[in-house]
C-alpha cells in the first residue's frame, strides 16, 4: 500500500471546519481506501450504496442518518443523489452530531444536486491516481506507462495492468455511465473515446471529431463534457489575457491518466511507447499532470497564439505566473517562443521539463529540469 498523507491531511482539515466533505474522484482511484485509512482514527458508520443491505438500510434515509454521530461516510453517493436534500436538512439542525464524508465518481459538475442542495455546507477534495510523490522518483517511468489508478501501478506484470486497464474502460462504458443516468451507448463512446486519445494534447475541434465519427458538433461536445466530468479528460483552457496578439481560445484536450491512454492507443510496453508516433504528447499530458499534482495551483492555463508561440502550462503562484514547457528530448532546446512568452506573459520564471538526469539554469529566468526534480516547484525559482 502506498501512503498518501497530503490527501489524510486535507481529510482531516476538511472534516474539521466542514459539515460535509465531499471527496471526489474516478472509479477505482482509491477513494474508498483512503476514507477506510481515515476512518481509523474516527467513530465511523460507513454506508457503501452500490450495497443492497445499505440501501435498504437508506429506506428512511433522514431518520437513519439523524441519528447518527461521529463522522458517517457515505460512498459512491452519485449512486443515490436523493440524499443531497437530506443532508441539507441535517447539517442545518442545531442538534446535529455528525459529520459527512461522501464519496463520488463525478463532478459537482454532473451531480447538480451537490451544488445546489449543500452549497456553503460542503468542501471538495479532489482525488487523483498516485502522483510522482507518493510513487517515489524511481518508479517514474513505470507510472508514466502504467498510470496512477492504484491497481494498474501496483500490478505484478505489464500484463496483468493492461488486463486491469481495459477492464476497468469495458466497466466504465457498460456500468458507471449509465449509473449517472446517461445513455449513449458503450460502443458510441468507446469509439470516441478512443479518437480522443488520437488528439491527445491537441487543441479541441469539435467541427473536426464530429466529421470523423458522423456526428454533430454538439453530440461530440456532449460526449467530451461526460469524459470530463467523470475525471477521464482534462480540458485546459487558454490563456486569456488580452495581449493583441491572436491567441488560440479553444481548450487542449488531455486524457488525464496515461495509463489508460495507452490502453486507448494500444501500447503494450515501454518498448511500443518508445516507438510510437504518439510519445510526445503522452510525455506532454503525463507531466502535466504531475506537475498540477504537485503544485496544487487555483487555476491552470496553456498559452499559445497563431504565430506560433506557445507555453505548454502556465499557472499562478503567490500573485506571480510560472510556465512550464515539456520536451521529450535529452537535450531540450531554448526556442524563441519560451523567451516570447516570458516576456509576453511577464512570467517570473520558465522551466523546461524533460526526462534527463539533471537541472540546470540555461538563462536567467528560465531552466531545464528533470522529471524526478518537479516536487521543487515552484520554490525552485526562489
Amino acid at each position: 500500500m502506498i501512503n498518501r498523507p497530503y490527501y489524510l491531511k486535507r481529510l482531516s482539515e476538511a472534516t474539521r471546519r466542514s459539515p460535509i466533505t465531499a471527496l471526489l474522484g474516478p472509479r477505482q482511484c482509491g477513494k474508498t481506501t483512503l476514507a477506510h485509512l481515515f476512518s481509523a482514527e474516527h467513530q465511523v458508520t460507513f454506508f457503501d450504496l452500490e450495497s443492497f443491505p445499505d440501501q435498504r438500510r437508506l429506506e428512511n434515509p433522514e431518520m437513519v442518518l439523524g441519528s447518527l454521530e461521529g463522522l458517517v461516510v457515505l460512498d459512491e453517493i452519485q449512486i443515490m443523489p436523493e440524499l443531497f436534500q437530506v443532508l441539507r436538512v441535517l447539517v442545518d439542525r442545531p442538534e446535529n452530531q455528525a459529520r459527512f464524508l461522501i464519496l463520488g465518481s463525478a463532478s459537482p459538475t454532473i451531480i447538480k444536486s451537490a451544488a445546489e442542495s449543500l452549497a456553503g455546507r460542503v468542501e471538495f477534495i479532489e482525488l487523483s491516481g498516485f502522483d510522482l510523490s507518493e510513487s517515489g522518483e524511481p518508479a517514474w517511468e513505470s507510472l508514466w506507462l502504467r498510470g496512477g489508478f492504484p491497481r494498474a501501478h501496483l500490478s505484478n506484470t505489464e500484463e496483468d495492468s493492461l488486463i486491469w486497464r481495459e477492464g476497468f474502460i469495458r466497466t466504465f462504458l457498460e456500468r458507471d455511465i449509465p449509473q449517472l443516468g446517461i445513455n449513449i451507448p458503450a460502443i458510441a463512446m468507446r469509439r470516441f473515446w478512443t479518437m480522443l486519445a488520437h488528439y491527445h494534447g491537441q487543441t479541441w475541434n469539435a467541427s473536426e471529431l464530429g466529421r470523423s465519427m458522423g456526428l454533430s458538433d454538439k453530440t461530440v461536445r456532449s460526449y467530451l463534457d461526460i469524459l470530463s466530468g467523470t475525471f477521464m479528460v482534462r480540458q485546459l483552457q487558454p490563456w486569456f489575457e488580452n495581449l493583441g496578439k491572436r491567441q488560440v481560445k479553444s481548450p487542449k484536450i488531455y486524457l488525464r491518466d496515461s495509463g489508460l491512454l495507452h490502453s486507448l492507443l494500444d501500447i503494450p510496453d515501454r518498448h511500443a511507447l518508445l516507438g510510437h508516433p504518439k510519445i510526445g504528447a503522452s510525455w506532454e499530458g503525463y507531466v502535466i499532470e504531475q506537475v498540477l499534482q504537485t503544485v496544487r495551483p487555483s487555476q491552470a492555463y496553456f498559452w499559445a497564439t497563431h504565430s506560433g508561440a506557445e507555453v505548454d502550462l502556465v499557472f499562478p503562484y503567490q500573485g506571480k505566473n510560472f510556465g512550464v514547457e515539456v520536451k521529450f528530448n535529452e537535450a531540450p532546446k531554448i526556442t524563441a517562443s519560451m523567451r516570447t512568452a516570458l516576456s509576453d506573459l511577464g512570467l517570473e520564471h520558465l522551466w523546461v521539463i524533460y526526462p534527463g538526469q539533471y537541472a540546470y539554469p540555461v538563462e536567467e529566468r528560465i531552466s531545464v529540469m528533470p522529471l524526478k526534480e518537479i516536487t521543487r516547484l515552484p520554490l525552485a525559482a526562489v
